[in-house]
């Protein structure tokens, strides 16, 4: 059974939605949660320490570096220690569905921004503490969408696929110091957030449903979560584990 007693986890962009999810669900398995966001994290952190856990609340822009160090610091000094972050952090909940023609640069920089170069900048403010203990976890979440492409919205797919190659990089990289990176990949998850869409944006391909008949909801990411949180996963890295209902089938 996996177990994250006791562990430190920061999770980025848990403020709501699956990142708020993901947070409760590590507390309840008795971790000690550090909760990351650029909004109030004080509903979570509430519903963490509900939960009978030790609970951090952190405003933490993570496409800034120094916000990031701050982050780490911030959490190793409450805990004095820091074993997982979860680089949940990621803009999807306010996208525009748009052609390609009238995608906003300034949107797709920030989209960018926070899904890729953040992701990189929260995994690096942590790396001198893994090294320092010998020990750390990277889960970069990531989406299956990278499989099929999704009209009207190249700047979310192809930010979500660099994420995978993110991955690889690191795990590559920073398995000689006993880090381990993976992926969580959801699929459509029903979330609470909610894509626009331009009336002239290209309609998104039929496709098979889910093998197991139903859209998924934050809890049903969350088990995946906790075991790459744990020893369990102690030997796999550089891999994406795909949370789907077997939408997307390869």
């Amino acid at each position: 059974m996996a177990n994250v007693k006791d562990k430190v986890i920061i999770v980025t962009g848990g403020a709501k939605h699956i990142g708020q999810a993901y947070a409760v669900r590590l507390a309840q398995e008795g971790a000690k949660v550090v909760v990351c966001d650029v909004e109030s994290c004080e509903e979570t952190v509430g519903l963490v320490t509900d939960a009978g856990a030790e609970a951090l609340a952190l405003h933490a822009d993570i496409t800034d570096e120094e916000q990031t160090k701050e982050m780490a610091r911030a959490a190793y000094e409450r805990f004095g220690r820091i074993d997982c972050i979860v680089n949940n952090a990621g803009i999807w909940d306010g996208l525009v569905s748009q052609p390609v023609e009238k995608i906003d640069m300034n949107v797709w920089d920030k989209v960018f921004a926070v899904n890729v170069k953040g992701m990189f900048l929260a995994s690096r403010a942590v790396l001198p503490y893994f090294r320092q203990q010998g020990a750390g976890k990277i889960i970069n979440i990531g989406s299956s969408i990278i499989f099929v492409g999704a009209p009207g919205l190249p700047h979310y797919v192809a930010s979500k696929a660099a994420v995978m190659g993110l991955t690889r990089s690191l795990a590559k990289e920073l398995g000689q110091y006993n880090i381990t990176v993976n992926t969580l990949a959801p699929g459509g998850t029903d979330s609470g957030a909610v894509i626009e869409r331009d009336s002239d944006a290209p309609a998104s391909p039929a496709r098979q449903g889910k093998a197991l008949g139903r859209m998924g909801v934050p809890d049903d990411l969350t088990g995946t979560l906790v075991f790459l949180c744990s020893s369990d996963s102690d030997f796999i890295s550089g891999q994406m584990i795909v949370v789907s209902g077997g939408d997307y089938l390869y």
